[in-house]
């Protein structure tokens, strides 16, 4: 049997029952510091112009995944040469840093309790760790709608498109996707900084996620479909309509599937780095969204979560000769 087809499994039980300690170093760090050192270092050579910029960040965009995928790749096979069982501990604690089910759900949650309890500042802090667009101003209904966009759209690029790239080549190639995420998550910006340099991080996210987020949608409406309290068929209708009202090819897949499942309008204009940003909305506003639709987003999100590791796990069993002993 090839032990490494407990890799995942593990991984997925390991995030459900733990997330991500913030005690303990997590990898997405280390690529972050990465991509900041990089990022230095290519900024020094004369990027006077587009051309320039692009050139360096195609090189950021081209070196970080393969690095990252053939670190993790060759540690393993390190790893493997003293004995299967520390290689597949390996990978099993490898699959849990990349999947983020769990840690999307707590600091959601940590939204919900500081709007419950009244807290308007601290739910606004809260809500500024796991968004990017600017946070200071605010109200209720705004920090809410943050907090449900955001398990919405992670539910894809934190949950589904890891399960998706871990079941095809283990934690190599869930390295690999997810240091073009947190490349994107970086530098993928259409601002005066990053209009160039980022672009071909942006592009290169937006292809790994292409296929990845409409499969997420479709699950997140079948679990709204099986889920209590969730509209499916609305779910169903509003993804057919709106899941093209982003300019990412694929944000709007899950946030769509979301609203229509709540009965909520999400998205439109927002802030960031000081300078409003008009979007189309998603989405009915059939209700007033509520604090409470955080958890009810985080039960969409574990549901479709759940629905679409059944495949991944049969598929990762497939290509690597199934569970059982020979």
């Amino acid at each position: 049997m090839n032990l490494h087809v407990w890799a995942l499994p593990a991984g997925c039980v390991l995030d459900l029952c733990f997330g991500d300690p913030h005690w303990l170093p997590h990898p997405v760090t280390l690529m972050g510091k990465w991509i900041g050192w990089l990022e230095k270092k290519l900024r020094r050579a004369p990027l006077d112009t587009p051309w320039d910029q692009l050139a360096g960040g195609a090189v950021l965009a081209a070196v970080t995944p393969v690095l990252f995928g053939g670190l993790s790749a060759g540690l393993l096979w390190a790893l493997g040469r003293v004995s299967p069982w520390l290689s597949l501990a390996a990978e099993s604690w490898m699959c849990y840093q990349i999947l983020a089910a769990r840690c999307l759900r707590d600091e959601s949650m940590e939204v919900y309790r500081q709007l419950k309890k009244g807290d308007l500042p601290a739910a606004r802090q809260a809500v500024s760790r796991i968004v990017g667009r600017d946070t200071e101003n605010l109200d209720q209904d705004g920090v809410a709608r943050a907090a449900v966009e955001t398990v919405a759209e992670n539910a894809s690029d934190g949950v589904i498109a890891p399960l998706f790239y871990l079941a095809l080549g283990g934690a190599p190639l869930g390295f690999f996707y997810k240091a073009v995420n947190t490349m994107d998550s970086m530098v993928g910006y259409q601002n005066e900084t990053y209009r160039y340099f980022g672009r071909a991080a942006a592009r290169l996210d937006d292809a790994a996620n292409y296929l990845p987020a409409r499969l997420a949608g479709l699950f997140m409406i079948a679990a709204a479909w099986l889920t209590p309290g969730m509209d499916g068929k609305n779910a169903w209708r509003i993804w057919r309509r709106d899941r093209r009202n982003h300019k990412s090819p694929n944000s709007a897949q899950t946030e769509s599937a979301a609203a229509g499942a709540l009965g909520v309008r999400l998205a439109g204009g927002a802030w960031y780095f000081g300078q409003l940003v008009k979007k189309p909305t998603i989405g009915d506003d059939l209700r007033p969204i509520q604090p409470e639709d955080i958890p009810r987003a985080c039960r969409l999100m574990f549901g479709a979560s759940l629905l679409w590791a059944v495949p991944c796990l049969i598929l990762r069993a497939a290509l690597l000769g199934g569970f059982g002993w020979n």
